[in-house]
């Protein structure tokens, strides 16, 4: 079924906005998302990956700066994204106090340290991308906010960087309608299983 461009938006919109309540609604924020990061550690894309990216989790999504302290003691280079002027940045974190609260209350890296050319990091460079959302279906089709900071970034991810999804289960739906420029994702990680997805492929 072909859906126009706008037909595709609405139903993200409506989508979008059940996830978000379903999200807020869910129970155990930080015991549920301790079994997904657990999951997702277990898995053999993460631990062969040297540099990895992670995001930090804001308002609902699925913690993770819980698991970040774990990630950065396994040896392996953690990549935090940051935005600058609608695109992200990546900056290579190597100690939890290197980021602050910024806008939004979101943590993010510190100003005084962003500039620094050690800590800066190419795309390419990435082994693994886990890629925040608001939405998910079980063939990997993502829905985000819909500003498509994200899909900027991953058009420049390499081709056999796995792209990781943590999801609480409550944000699955049947199906995530998609326009051209949007990318599935390889895995989907949730409480209660790992999806594999369509990818780029």
């Amino acid at each position: 079924m072909n859906l126009s461009a706008n037909e595709i938006a609405e139903r993200k919109d409506a989508i979008r906005k059940q996830a978000h309540a379903n999200r807020k609604g869910q129970a155990d924020k930080e015991a549920v998302s301790q079994r997904i990061t657990d999951r997702l550690h277990q898995m053999s894309q993460y631990q062969n990956a040297t540099a990895v990216m992670y995001y930090v989790d804001v308002r609902d999504e699925v913690r993770t700066r819980h698991a970040l302290p774990e990630a950065l003691a396994s040896g392996k280079k953690i990549v935090v994204p940051f935005c600058v002027d609608g695109e992200l940045e990546l900056f290579h974190l190597e100690a939890i106090d290197e980021l602050e609260t910024g806008m939004y209350k979101i943590l993010e890296p510190r100003a005084d340290l962003r500039q620094l050319a050690a800590k800066r990091v190419e795309v390419a460079e990435l082994d693994l991308v886990i890629v925040p959302g608001v939405a998910f279906d079980q063939n990997g089709g993502r829905t985000g906010h819909g500003k498509g900071y994200y899909d900027k970034l991953l058009e420049h991810a390499r081709a056999d960087t796995p792209l990781i999804s943590l999801a609480f289960e409550c944000q699955m739906f049947p199906e995530i309608p998609v326009a051209q420029h949007d990318i599935y994702m390889d895995f989907v990680v949730t409480e209660a299983a790992v999806y594999a997805g369509r990818g780029r492929a």
